[in-house]
């Protein structure tokens, strides 16, 4: 049900309810979502070096997307759970002082995966942020969005331009 101001999660009286989707389809659906850390450029040398005496970053930043993924509707309010089929998380380094965080989440399920792959994000960047931050506490999370979605009743969706472009 959607609101007349196009809300989901609002019903007719604007109060906050859990979307049904006992009706939905079981469907196949992605949803890619993208991000940066901006840092010092020495930070991001030491980082990508894997010389970090709290041992290997990206690997951390990893694991922690996908822990936070799999979590999503006990962070979120009013997120279904959801079996994920999977998690894939990517860095890029943009020198000379940002790395960007890319996270791609797959389900078969009545529901989108959307808010997995943005929290996936915002869980790798943050983090990257507790890692470094004895080294950098000037460190910005930025530009965290939905790149693309597919599936689903809606269809596809893709961003013209990326977000952290």
């Amino acid at each position: 049900m959607i609101n007349a101001d196009g809300f989901t999660h609002l019903d007719a009286q604007g109060q906050a309810h859990m979307v049904d989707v006992g009706d939905k389809p079981v469907t196949t659906r992605e949803a890619r979502a993208s991000g940066r850390v901006r840092m010092a450029p020495e930070t991001l040398a030491k980082l990508l070096s894997g010389d970090h005496k709290k041992g290997d970053v990206l690997a951390t930043a990893r694991i922690a997307a996908i822990m936070a993924a799999k979590r999503t509707h006990e962070l979120i309010p009013l997120c279904h759970s959801l079996p994920l089929s999977s998690v894939k998380v990517a860095f890029e380094p943009v020198p000379p002082e940002a790395l960007a965080i890319t996270a791609t989440v797959r389900t078969t399920a009545q529901t989108g995966v959307e808010m997995e792959a943005l929290t996936a994000v915002s869980l790798a960047a943050l983090t990257i942020y507790d890692m470094c931050k004895a080294v950098d506490r000037g460190m910005v999370i930025e530009a965290v969005a939905l790149e693309e979605k597919i599936g689903g009743a809606s269809g596809g969706w893709k961003r013209e331009t990326p977000a952290h472009a």
